[in-house]
């Protein structure tokens, strides 16, 4: 695994697989999700927002509809920032080649920041570490989002979530980390947020329904044209789906939105 915490553009990886047959929403929890981790984040016009690792830009289009004062994004993969920045950017829109876990920001220079379907595939330190540059970043009583893949039940065995860990590592091709609900929660918590908002919604990334309710029907064709005329692809993504089904009691994805706490707030606990 590149030494990094973003995830870079290998072609091997599901998500660049998927990407290369027409998807273009690559988060767990769908459209759907994003727009309650979009709505849960309040972005307004007067706000600064940041996004950690923006991908194929999905969420950069809908954040820039909501027209904030600025919008920067930061991701490792040079080729995705430049055709981002191509695409996108403007006087106030920019897209940053840099690691999430060092932030090329200054302290306090944004109110609102978010990530999707990236802190999953960091070790627990790496985890601490992206969120701690979102807490440095953030000015005060700032908003933080994520939207990432988790565990069901809350009290799921270690057994079995390492072996959901070595069945997605295998599919995928990247080490997935996904934790329970309230694991994330703690987690967040102990970087100093206090989450305000959570929300779930079940894995079907690669279900018909899901799949048509995010792309849309022309897209969705598109899709499955490209899927059907690519072998090699067809195979892993139904590989992916297996995957997926075989443990969909004990998958889903979560958004959870917080708020940066002071640290008085955190001395009181």
């Amino acid at each position: 695994m590149n030494t990094q915490p973003n995830v870079g553009h290998n072609p091997q990886q599901g998500h660049w697989i998927l990407a290369r047959m027409g998807k273009r929403v690559l988060r767990p929890g769908g459209k759907e999700l994003t727009l309650q981790m979009l709505d849960g984040l309040d972005i307004g016009p007067d706000d600064d927002v940041l996004e950690i690792a923006p991908g194929l830009g999905f969420t950069a289009g809908l954040t820039l509809q909501k027209r904030p004062a600025s919008y920067v994004a930061v991701d490792q993969n040079a080729g995705a920032v430049q055709e981002l920045q191509a695409r996108l950017g403007g006087p106030h829109v920019r897209f940053l080649n840099g690691d999430a876990a060092a932030l090329p920001l200054e302290a306090l220079s944004v109110d609102k920041v978010y990530g999707e379907a990236m802190l999953t595939m960091q070790s627990a330190r790496q985890k601490a570490q992206i969120i701690g540059e979102a807490r440095r970043v953030l000015r005060g009583g700032g908003l933080y989002g994520i939207h990432e893949l988790a565990l069901k039940p809350d009290d799921l065995d270690e057994d079995t979530k390492s072996e959901i860990q070595r069945a997605l590592a295998k599919v995928i091709r990247v080490q997935a980390r996904p934790l329970t609900v309230r694991e994330w929660q703690d987690t967040l918590r102990a970087e100093g947020f206090m989450p305000e908002l959570t929300r779930t919604n079940p894995m079907h990334l690669l279900e018909p329904r899901r799949v048509m309710d995010d792309e849309g029907v022309p897209r969705t064709l598109k899709i499955m044209f490209n899927v059907l005329t690519h072998p090699e692809a067809r195979e892993r993504i139904l590989a992916m789906r297996g995957v997926f089904r075989q443990y969909a009691a004990h998958l889903c994805a979560v958004t959870i939105v917080s708020r940066k706490l002071s640290q008085l707030q955190e001395a009181r606990g």
